[in-house]
């Protein structure tokens, strides 16, 4: 594994996202001086906390946090766990699936209770279908997590391993709905265990079977809500690291890094701070981190982002009826709405969407009496399809046919509930900072995964490190936890320790 060169004493880290975080706190457990630099007054970046009023308090990002045994790793860094500053709670089922047809499904990750709800849903052949299946997930897991995801790669020459041949063994570089297909005929099945490709950015016809990963993250490994909503994880890292020494500059944006050489000697902000460091870790979207680097990737291709999301915050004086946590509402299209988010570039004409109530877990995100809730319709990016200006317009309309869509569904009260709303847009992703408007970055196309994603290294310069969902290994709350630490993992120059066995989430929520 490559390192950067010379001293790294001080490490200044740009963002203090989950990326960022993750980072600092292995750095400070590696003995590295380590401030952190964020534009935002508070730590999350992506996973931050919006403020509705009236007591509001949502996740104005993640709402499903699974492999927490990685945020605990950054804890151990610096002598700590993840247990003592966040209560995690796991989801039982982890989803509820509601189909067009009116028929549901609870998604358990416990085996047997899996098994006995797929029986009832769809008979015994289908529920000895997902046994298979769920082996399938596991084997594909182990294979890898050691070696392709939780893995800093140098060239394309690292992929070829042993476990390369195993990945391939098990139709890991077929499609990941077609090999779902060959342990499930029940397509309602096949959706609830594909749908995860679209958290890559890719459509379940066309992504790699590899990414069923995602799948067995969802379904097997568990998923968990940290009380306090997902917004509480980044809040007790940056608690964590700042008892571990590390120095928080916040509502500090970074505007230029100065150079000596090929090395990055300081970090300037825009109040006119200079702040000289050995080594930096950058955790912007990665158009804003090659601006500030003043120089763009060399790839023959171009990227291709993920498509995006539009997102309704609702408070209401109302429940929603027949939802629980986490609520996956599927249309009746499927294939047709992928090739319009991906390729005909229009909101999707038959939304699937995902809808958490996380009162359901922690009434304490909402007043007493009153209900919070997240609706996730994901739609074209800015590339793709209208642009920022265009939903601006767009966008009340488009909350007013979300409406009436769940209400058709049977999934929402009258407008007249509503105390407090928010609707967040690709145009207010693209305010962000996030390229193509989309806050899931690139997508896992095979031209943008593993080695042949944007490296964390940077080329050209002896102490830059690049971290976040843009770079080595993805998109995702476990792969940007990754992230942090295979860039600290670059600055160090220590090999990562070998991923956990699979048990290792559930021990953290006994």
């Amino acid at each position: 594994m490559k390192a950067v060169r010379g001293p790294t004493d001080h490490v200044v880290v740009v963002g203090a996202g989950l990326s960022g975080l993750s980072a600092a706190l292995h750095l400070l457990g590696a003995g590295r001086r380590v401030t952190v630099v964020e534009r935002a007054p508070g730590p999350g970046g992506r996973a931050g906390l919006l403020e509705l009023g009236g007591g509001y308090r949502a996740d104005a990002g993640p709402t499903v946090l699974t492999m927490p045994h990685l945020a605990d790793e950054a804890f151990a860094a610096v002598g700590e766990r993840l247990a003592d500053r966040v209560e995690l709670v796991p989801l039982h089922p982890a989803y509820h699936a509601r189909f067009a047809d009116g028929s549901t499904l609870a998604v358990h990750t416990d085996a047997e209770a899996m098994e006995e709800e797929v029986r009832r849903f769809a008979g015994p052949r289908e529920a000895a279908g997902y046994r298979r299946l769920r082996r399938w997930l596991t084997e594909l897991y182990t294979v890898q997590m050691r070696r392709f995801i939780d893995a800093n790669f140098d060239s394309p020459l690292d992929l070829l391993v042993p476990d390369l041949a195993r990945l391939a063994a098990l139709g890991g570089f077929g499609r990941l709905e077609a090999r779902v297909g060959r342990f499930l005929s029940d397509e309602r099945l096949r959706r609830v265990f594909s749908f995860q490709a679209l958290y890559a950015g890719v459509a379940p016809a066309r992504a790699l079977a590899a990414y069923g990963v995602i799948a067995y993250m969802d379904t097997v490994a568990g998923v968990y809500f940290p009380r306090g909503g997902v917004h509480a994880l980044p809040r007790a890292m940056a608690a964590a690291a700042a008892d571990a020494g590390a120095e928080f500059r916040w509502n500090a944006e970074v505007v230029r890094l100065e150079r000596s050489g090929d090395r990055i000697s300081a970090v300037h902000t825009a109040d006119g701070g200079r702040i000289p460091c050995d080594a930096v870790v950058i955790t912007a979207d990665l158009p804003v981190a090659y601006r500030l680097l003043g120089r763009r990737p060399r790839r023959p291709l171009r990227p291709v982002h993920s498509p995006s999301a539009v997102v309704w915050h609702v408070g209401t004086d109302a429940s929603w009826p027949h939802t629980g946590h986490h609520t996956l509402s599927f249309g009746a299209a499927w294939g047709r709405v992928f090739t319009e988010l991906t390729r005909t570039g229009r909101p999707m004409s038959d939304p699937s969407l995902l809808i958490t109530r996380p009162g359901v877990t922690d009434p304490d995100l909402a007043p007493p009496g009153r209900r919070l809730h997240y609706v996730l319709a994901p739609c074209p990016n800015t590339v793709v399809g209208p642009g920022p200006e265009a939903w601006r317009r767009l966008g009340p309309r488009y909350r007013d046919h979300l409406l009436a869509e769940l209400q058709r569904r049977g999934l929402a009260g009258p407008e007249t509930a509503i105390e407090r709303e928010r609707l967040v847009t690709p145009a207010d992703w693209a305010a962000e900072g996030y390229a193509a408007g989309s806050p899931f970055s690139l997508a896992h196309t095979l031209a943008q995964t593993g080695p042949f994603r944007p490296r964390n290294l940077v080329r050209g310069l002896a102490n830059a490190v690049l971290a976040g969902c843009g770079t080595t290994p993805g998109v995702g709350v476990p792969t940007v936890l990754l992230s942090g630490r295979l860039a600290a993992a670059r600055i160090t120059g220590t090999p990562h320790p070998a991923a956990r066995p699979a048990r290792g989430p559930r021990a953290l929520a006994r």
